[in-house]
């Protein structure tokens, strides 16, 4: 089947955005570095689970320079609840060492020096780049990846680049953010995975047929 138009795609993207206009990230943090470390401990783990450790594992680690310091072993304690901790312990422990060794600190407001960082990938530095810079940016996690599937704005086979390419190529810079947001709430809340042989619109308020023309 055709993917949709760039028109109705749009308007599909914004019926999304319209049901979660205020939507924003669940991870609690208090700092750009403990966003990052949080965003590196949510890779197949909800963010749910992430805030029940985060608390202790701020006050512990106040900065990279307090986390490059301790054991790999002392970081798994505080997050061995989560899934794959043993290689987020690594990750967090090296990207620490790299901000402190070469960003003084501090954590870095350009993707091409995110990447460089353990354990960050587009998807977490699209995240750090939005929520703590405000630099326009649409991070493809599994649920946006799945909506825009499933309303056939990309191909079933798409990569997370080409998703968010597609999805930067309709949505205008100042709407990436929120809509990012919103589709993620949207996947997370109202149409789940567990809605996969469903039709998507009818999660969305009505639609006139000529707005998906």
């Amino acid at each position: 089947m055709a993917l949709l138009s760039k028109k109705a795609a749009r308007t599909v993207l914004y019926r999304i955005l319209a049901m979660y206009p205020d939507a924003t990230t669940e991870l609690n943090y208090d700092t750009p570095f403990h966003l990052l470390c949080a965003v590196i401990m949510s890779a197949q783990t909800t963010d749910k689970q992430v805030n029940k450790l985060t608390p202790e594992f701020f006050e512990h680690y106040p900065d990279a320079l307090a986390l490059s310091q301790a054991s790999i072993e002392e970081i798994e304690l505080y997050i061995s609840s989560i899934g794959l901790y043993h290689a987020k312990a690594r990750n967090l422990k090296k990207t620490a060492t790299i901000l402190v060794e070469q960003f003084n600190g501090q954590v870095p407001d350009r993707k091409a020096d995110l990447l460089q960082l353990a354990g960050v990938g587009i998807k977490t530095a699209n995240v750090v780049l939005a929520e703590i810079y405000h630099i326009p940016a649409i991070a493809v996690d599994t649920h946006v990846a799945r909506i825009a599937k499933k309303f056939k704005i990309v191909a079933a086979n798409a990569t997370p680049e080409q998703v968010e390419q597609r999805l930067e190529s309709i949505l205008p810079q100042e709407d990436w953010v929120r809509a990012h947001h919103a589709m993620i709430m949207f996947g997370r809340y109202t149409m789940t995975a567990r809605a996969q042989n469903q039709d998507p619109y009818s999660y969305l308020p009505p639609l006139k047929k000529e707005d998906l023309s």
